[in-house]
């Protein structure tokens, strides 16, 4: 027997020219297992893809998905290649839970995580995540998602010499990274864990063929800056994208080792327009989507096309992410 799956719209639901944003599909039928619903995303491939390039998000609801081992299944379902956490060079502390799926972000519910495309300040990045939420937060917890090409749109009209300074010099990311993986921050990974070494040597040696500079601090941390990296992506469409960490690391890369407004620059080395940079924070905000989290819901995110963050919560929030390698 064959699942129906139906498009339904959401409250905050947004429309642009090219259609709703995001995409929410349901399962409709009443008892259908996970076996069945894998079945229709194997059947379903094609349109799904083309439905997730043009809308940048897909938010899957009502299907019958508990806990990580049924995400793990789900995924698997839409042939995409894995792209590891241990093998990222993600900020984040996260907990593995199977081969494929790992927790979101470790970071206190106190902690706001600021909108971003995963991993953008590091050389290597996913082509899309999907995040599942395996338990609702009791309130608060929301994944607020933003579309980069409108934004980037909004950016033109509205701030164009900041627009044209951030796609022609690209920018710079430091970060610094603790000995020891720190869970109460949202950038808390050890240069240990980022780059899979055991000593400094090890360190260095990836730094330095992933085009890296840093710095060794005198309490064990490790200071480090990016190559230059893009602030602007081209789709194959055409279509512009912010795509970057701008707005994360401006607002949010603070804790008690970094510093926001020495965490990120031009390419050229020249400091941020504040004021530009929290007025494409302010336009980025006002075209962003809070999912709202009902326990068992997938969202599959083009993360060349959107960006997502973390609202703050309280109670238990439990929601497992996923990458897909890029292409």
């Amino acid at each position: 027997m064959s699942v129906n799956v139906n498009i339904i719209s959401v409250p905050g639901q947004q429309q642009y020219d090219d259609g709703a944003f995001p995409i929410v599909l349901a399962c409709q039928t009443e008892g259908a297992t996970l076996e069945q619903v894998t079945a229709w995303v194997q059947e379903n491939q094609t349109e799904l893809a083309q439905q997730l390039t043009k809308a940048g998000t897909i938010l899957f609801r009502d299907f019958p998905l508990a806990v990580d081992q049924d995400f793990d299944t789900f995924i698997k379902a839409f042939d995409f290649d894995n792209f590891r956490y241990e093998d990222s060079l993600s900020n984040a502390v996260r907990v593995n839970r199977t081969e494929r799926v790992f927790t979101a972000n470790e970071a206190p519910p106190e902690v706001t995580i600021y909108l971003h495309h995963e991993m953008a300040q590091t050389p290597i990045y996913p082509s899309k995540l999907f995040f599942f939420c395996e338990q609702a937060a009791e309130s608060g917890g929301a994944t607020p998602l933003c579309r980069s090409d409108i934004l980037f749109q909004k950016m033109e009209e509205e701030i164009p010499e900041f627009a044209k300074a951030c796609e022609d010099k690209g920018l710079l990311y430091t970060n610094i990274m603790p000995a020891e993986n720190d869970p109460n921050s949202g950038m808390g990974r050890s240069w240990q864990s980022t780059f899979r070494a055991e000593t400094k040597e090890e360190a260095e040696s990836r730094l330095l063929e992933l085009g890296y500079t840093w710095e060794w601090l005198d309490d064990g941390c490790l200071k480090a800056t990016t190559p230059v990296l893009p602030a602007v992506r081209v789709l194959p469409d055409g279509r512009k994208t912010f795509y970057n960490q701008l707005i994360a690391a401006f607002k949010g890369w603070k804790d008690s080792r970094n510093d926001p407004s020495k965490a990120i620059t031009l390419g050229d080395g020249t400091p941020l327009d504040k004021a530009a940079v929290l007025k494409a924070a302010d336009l980025a905000e006002e075209i962003t989507f809070d999912v709202p989290w009902q326990s068992g819901d997938v969202a599959l995110v083009d993360n060349y096309l959107v960006m997502h963050g973390r609202r703050t919560f309280s109670g238990t929030r439990k929601v497992l992410a996923s990458l897909v390698a890029a292409e």
